[in-house]
């Protein structure tokens, strides 16, 4: 009966999170697989359909803020659809051990960079 309450949750805070820029669409792929026992190519797959409602929800916010660049938006869509479709394509081709290695190093670097970061000063 309430099978169904761990999944909404961890979907619930990884949304919130992703609404502040924090990353949950990586924090979901860590819980899908450690704890919800999913492959890796499996939460990928998740994961991907979970950005898609998360980022619609989000453009209107974006939009208000003045915070999209028109010009760079049909680009960014057309190298990030071609982008998701080669790395796609080449996970599907890669063994799991190697693939959750490779999501780890990702993982890692993402994380020492923000944490070893200089925030350089917005213009006024």
């Amino acid at each position: 009966m309430t099978a169904w309450l761990l999944p909404f949750l961890a979907g619930t805070v990884t949304g919130i999170l992703s609404a502040f820029g924090i990353g949950g669409g990586s924090l979901l792929l860590i819980y899908l697989t450690a704890f919800a026992g999913m492959t890796q190519h499996q939460a990928q797959g998740i994961n991907l359909l979970y950005f898609l409602p998360a980022a619609a929800a989000a453009l209107p916010a974006h939009k208000k803020n003045g915070l999209l660049e028109k010009k760079v938006i049909l680009p960014a869509i057309l190298a990030g659809l071609v982008a998701a479709a080669c790395t796609a394509l080449l996970a599907n081709r890669l063994e799991t051990h190697l693939l959750r290695k490779l999501f780890g190093v990702f993982l890692l670097y993402i994380g020492l960079r923000e944490l070893f970061r200089k925030d350089k000063k917005e213009p006024h």
